[in-house]
């Protein structure tokens, strides 16, 4: 099992009933699914900068992305229907908690000048996303060998009801929000 997912069962389950009175453990907000997402503009005039997005993702959080395609043709960016423009992980179970671990314990502390996450980025359903700027600070990736840095939208799926859930169930879980 999981490290986090073994704090999630032993100490944030209790914290959050407690917080919000839930009268059953079913209750509690959990991690449903978190979405990795990177957007590759570029991809347009060069294919192969997919193919190294691709490895990098996979090397990142353990499973190979899918490649995205355009939904609909778009003549100012020459873009037709059909072309690769991204591509994108779903992570659920005990994958979910090693990158959510991994994210908040190692690769955001490495962010230049970090003094935490702005709590605002919430949906309204407790769900929560954010944007990295470099694919550097994780430490699966080799620094030497980047091509050029791109940058990647996380998405965290809870199933908190609101915000307010949302934010303490990542709170409790580590996530570090600024004040």
């Amino acid at each position: 099992m999981a490290r986090l997912k073994e704090h999630y069962k032993k100490e944030v389950v209790p914290a959050l009933i407690e917080r919000f009175k839930y009268k059953s453990r079913m209750e509690v907000p959990k991690l449903e699914k978190i979405v990795v997402n990177m957007g590759l503009g570029g991809a347009i005039q060069d294919i192969k900068i997919i193919d190294n997005a691709v490895s990098e993702l996979s090397m990142i959080v353990g499973q190979k992305p899918i490649v995205t395609k355009a939904r609909k043709s778009i003549a100012t960016f020459k873009l037709r229907k059909g072309m690769s423009i991204g591509c994108m992980v779903t992570l659920r179970r005990n994958g979910m908690y090693e990158f959510f671990d991994r994210l908040v314990n190692v690769a955001l502390p490495r962010i230049r000048d970090f003094r935490g996450i702005l709590p605002k980025s919430f949906d309204g359903s407790g769900n929560f996303s954010m944007g990295i700027k470099e694919q550097a600070i994780f430490p699966e990736i080799d620094y030497d060998k980047i091509d050029s840095v791109r940058g990647m939208n996380i998405v965290i799926v809870t199933s908190a009801r609101t915000d307010n859930e949302g934010r303490e169930l990542l709170r409790f879980m580590g996530m570090p929000f600024r004040n």
